[in-house]
């Protein structure tokens, strides 16, 4: 699969001038970093609540928590791996829209939607612990262990500063030199930044330091499998095991959560 997305950018800057007054040429543009094809090789199957529309995944302390979205049904859970069952469940308020999930020390941070509304959550308890504001859509977030990495839908993520939720850097992603829009669930694994595209079959792997987009992982096998009929029962939910080196990948309104692992594609 190639992702469709045109060459290099033109740069808008004005070409340099040399000494003696006139125009130099321009200096030739660097090439956009290449994008290598991954296979997503299924290692296991596990059970995923079909009625869950989800938004965030994340691993911690032995068991899978999950941000769902949607009005009225938004909520944050503990979920055992082995059979999909709920051990805890947080309810957001009715008008808010579950998003992005991220941990950070003994917390846990959801974002909503569209109210710009950020809480934080005892990770053992489930309890709201506090709540606060930013600026924007919110969709996924992820930790890097020194900041929040935010997206809300568009080419840039905000990395943000995990107490008082201040805007750190701002790192635009490309995809053969082009912005990448619809960046969704993002997760961090050695290093990288991977991030759902919404409505994509695919994962796609971000160089935290350029913003490039450095792999595609093919996820099209797993979404026939799963075979949704709902339009929005797209990919979307990343979760790293970096104890036992595990990666988790699911979607919205899926049956089953997939343990995968990252194969050059030959």
């Amino acid at each position: 699969m190639v992702l469709a997305i045109a060459a290099t950018l033109v740069s808008g800057a004005p070409a340099p001038v040399a000494a003696t007054g006139q125009v130099a040429p321009p200096a030739a543009a660097p090439s956009p970093a290449p994008v290598y094809p991954i296979t997503a090789r299924i290692v296991a199957r596990y059970p995923h609540d079909p009625s869950a529309f989800t938004e965030g995944l994340l691993w911690h302390d032995g068991a899978l928590y999950e941000s769902i979205g949607l009005e009225g049904r938004s909520e944050i859970r503990r979920v055992r791996l082995e059979d999909g069952r709920v051990l805890a469940r947080a309810v957001l308020p009715a008008d808010q829209f579950g998003e992005g999930l991220a941990l950070w020390e003994d917390s846990l941070v959801s974002l909503t939607w569209t109210t710009g509304l950020a809480h934080r959550w005892d990770a053992k308890t489930l309890k709201r612990t506090g709540s606060f504001r930013y600026t924007g859509e919110g969709w996924g977030l992820a930790s890097d262990g020194s900041a929040l990495i935010q997206s809300d839908g568009s080419p840039t993520l905000r990395f943000r500063d995990p107490k008082s939720f201040a805007v750190r850097r701002e790192l635009t992603v490309t995809a053969n030199g082009r912005p990448l829009r619809n960046l969704n669930e993002l997760e961090v694994v050695d290093g990288a930044i991977f991030a759902n595209v919404w409505h994509r079959d695919y994962l796609v792997r971000i160089n935290p330091a350029s913003g490039a987009v450095t792999g595609l992982v093919d996820l099209s096998a797993l979404a026939t499998e799963v075979a949704a009929t709902d339009p929005e029962a797209v990919p979307n939910g990343i979760a790293w095991d970096p104890v036992k080196r595990r990666l988790f990948v699911t979607g919205k309104l899926w049956p089953t959560l997939f343990e995968i692992a990252l194969e050059p594609t030959p």
